[in-house]
């Protein structure tokens, strides 16, 4: 008898010891993880949408803003007709019944379908009355200018985990001040997951996106789209880009390329339009680096505006031979000349003055071969070749603007160096940032250094001047303004050599020439009814030209 109470003491003292030691495991031992996994039971947490910012034109006026959009979602335990209800929504949303049917789960209270339906869909499926079929109000980005600036803007798309975000262009490079944070609320339920009204809430507000103000003209912007438009139709061309820069702020005024896209309907376009040409995209400038080499040469004083060169006919490097582009030859001709004439044979002579070195050193002051650090995703840069793989023939045919690649905005800030009296300057897109408490933080002009005289650049830009008032474009020129400005027409290298058809025409100026007000680069691809910027590129840079001057006010006295 004795025996078995012992047992049954030690059975329930073993009992005993297990209920303590699993209580220990549970309120001790595991209590956050049961607290946690408790508190997931009972609470709900839902997410607070944060607004996207805006992005506003220089005027204030908007460029993309936020629209009312619905999110449609399915509560599988309330629907009554399964089949017709999937039938319905497929047909409506444009989807395959079956990835539908796929994601619905008794298991789950709410299923998302669709995201940023438009009103007029909302209302046809809300005249079904379906039972189990909820809208929820989102933010879909709405453009007022439609595909305006679309390069410069970019897109809003999915992530990976099915979240908005930013690509390219401003949207993707500001993704992260523009998306915001966004806010949740955990609210207490009961077994079947009802709100219970005296349970515990929880809120943390979203924060707002910041608004971005640009430095874009809205009126600059259509004005360069217009006639950028007109121009590659014109002359038949495979696309073309167009940057208009401040001298003084940096500021990109406006930037337009072809062929472009609409960033609400973004899916609907090749992915290879995305990418912006006037920063992505390389090509060779052809004469209009003639500018530049010109601008170095003088700045170190190897050659002065009295040097004067004998063109009498084709130069020999080792076993090349540099002609004329149109192998024309003047004689005796003064610096200025060989910008007018855009001597090729004379910028080799030009580029020999300066030497190899500091050739070398003023392109790489210049910034070629590096990222100008302007506020756009999906900047690009072509490198330079180290100076080991320079040979004579490089820097002969470089200084005329063949053997080198350059993006079209790399060029433009460049030539914005000469129009700047020697400052070159990081560009920007962005004016300023408004943060949700009102703050505004604002972009100010930053010169990354001096490249050349003040002196220097003046030199220079009576140069172009008069190679745009005595050359190949004197014709077509706006009567009576001063422009600063040189053509530049390129051959394009495919497979190791240059294709003898297509070129890549160009034409970069500034004014007015005393007191700039823009710089302007113009690129055409590939145009078909004339391979010469002089034809081409010029035509458009002159006919933007004209109406700036009338937009901003310029008469031919300034």
């Amino acid at each position: 008898m004795a025996r078995r109470m012992n047992f049954i003491f030690f059975l329930f003292f073993l009992i005993f010891c297990l209920i303590i030691i699993r209580l220990f495991l549970w309120q001790i031992a595991s209590s956050d993880r049961l607290g946690g996994l408790a508190e997931k039971q009972r609470l709900v947490t839902l997410t607070i949408p944060a607004q996207r910012g805006k992005i506003l034109a220089s005027d204030g006026s908007p460029l993309v803003i936020n629209q009312t959009a619905y999110g449609i979602y399915l509560e599988p335990y309330k629907i009554s007709d399964r089949e017709k209800t999937i039938s319905f929504l497929s047909k409506e949303l444009d989807t395959d019944p079956s990835s539908i049917s796929a994601q619905i789960k008794e298991s789950l209270l709410w299923i998302p379908i669709a995201h940023k339906l438009d009103e007029e869909v909302k209302e046809r499926i809300e005249s079904k009355q379906l039972s189990g079929v909820v809208f929820t109000e989102e933010d879909k980005r709405y453009y007022p200018e439609a595909s305006m600036a679309a390069h410069m803007l970019g897109f809003v798309g999915k992530n990976a985990k099915g979240e908005d975000q930013g690509y390219f262009g401003l949207e993707g490079y500001y993704d992260e001040q523009l998306r915001g944070r966004n806010g949740v609320v955990h609210q207490e339920t009961d077994a079947f997951g009802n709100p219970i009204l005296a349970g515990e809430l929880t809120k943390i507000p979203a924060e707002n996106g910041r608004d971005l103000t640009l430095y874009l003209d809205k009126t600059i912007q259509y004005i360069v789209e217009t006639k950028l438009r007109e121009g590659v139709e014109r002359f038949k061309a495979k696309g073309g880009s167009a940057v208009v820069f401040d001298p003084e702020s940096g500021g990109i005024l406006a930037m337009a390329s072809l062929p472009s896209y609409d960033p609400a309907i973004f899916s609907q376009f090749p992915t290879e339009f995305y990418k912006n040409p006037a920063i992505s995209l390389s090509y060779e400038p052809g004469s209009t680096f003639k500018t530049l080499i010109m601008a170095s040469a003088l700045n170190e004083g190897k050659v002065t505006p009295e040097t004067k060169y004998n063109e009498e006919g084709p130069v020999e490097i080792k076993d090349y031979t540099i002609n004329t582009w149109n192998k024309k030859y003047h004689g005796e001709i003064t610096l200025s000349e060989i910008l007018q004439y855009s001597s090729n044979v004379g910028m080799v002579f030009v580029g020999s003055k300066l030497g190899k070195d500091l050739f070398l050193n003023y392109l790489e002051r210049l910034d070629f071969g590096d990222l100008t650090g302007i506020d756009l995703q999906e900047e690009a840069t072509p490198p330079l070749r180290s100076k080991s793989k320079w040979y004579d023939i490089d820097f002969a045919t470089a200084s005329f603007g063949q053997g080198i690649a350059v993006t079209p905005l790399q060029m433009v800030r460049a030539v914005g160096a000469i129009a700047s009296g020697g400052r070159l300057l990081e560009p920007h897109v962005v004016k300023s940032i408004k943060t949700n408490d009102g703050k505004i933080i604002y972009t100010s002009p930053k010169v990354e250094r001096i490249v050349f005289k003040p002196e220097v650049t003046r030199i220079v830009a009576e140069m172009m001047v008069s190679a745009v008032d005595n050359g190949e474009t004197s014709r077509i020129k706006p009567p009576g303004f001063r422009i600063a400005g040189k053509t530049g027409t390129a051959q394009i290298p495919i497979a190791g050599h240059y294709d003898t058809e297509k070129t890549i025409a160009s034409f970069v100026g500034f004014a007015p020439v005393d007191k700039p007000r823009f710089v302007m680069l113009v690129t055409i691809s590939e145009p078909s009814t004339s391979p010469w910027g002089s034809e081409t590129a010029a035509p458009i840079f002159f006919s933007i030209a004209a109406e700036l001057f009338s937009y901003l006010g310029i008469s031919p006295s300034d």
